[in-house]
């Protein structure tokens, strides 16, 4: 019988190698015209002061103890940007938060 650690550390093998595959495809379209365009936008964004850096969001998962990250995204939601992340927690449930890109305020966790 695996212990709670195994669970969660199988779990996250998985989740990894999952994001992994994922990351792959999201690296390719990042070299395409698409991908380019994206960067330009979300760098016009931070430099006209509309969202906050993704690190920014980062450090206040890892300052509020939620777990650790999984992925991240910015997406524009009800017009406005909204950075979606899952994060793994100590238990080895996955958790869906939402953080305002402007703020970086929560504003949803499911």
């Amino acid at each position: 019988m695996k212990t709670r650690m195994q669970v969660g550390t199988t779990l996250l093998a998985a989740m990894l190698g999952v994001s992994l595959l994922g990351a792959a495809g999201i690296g390719s379209a990042s070299d395409s015209k698409d991908g380019k365009e994206k960067r330009e936008t979300v760098r016009a964004l931070l430099e006209a002061g509309e969202i906050r850096s993704l690190e920014q969001v980062l450090q206040r998962i890892r300052e509020e103890g939620r777990g650790h990250v999984l992925e991240a995204e910015l997406e524009r939601e009800d017009g406005r940007y909204v950075y979606e992340v899952e994060v793994l927690d100590d238990q080895g449930k996955v958790r869906k938060y939402e953080y305002d890109a402007r703020s970086g305020e929560a504003i949803d966790r499911r």
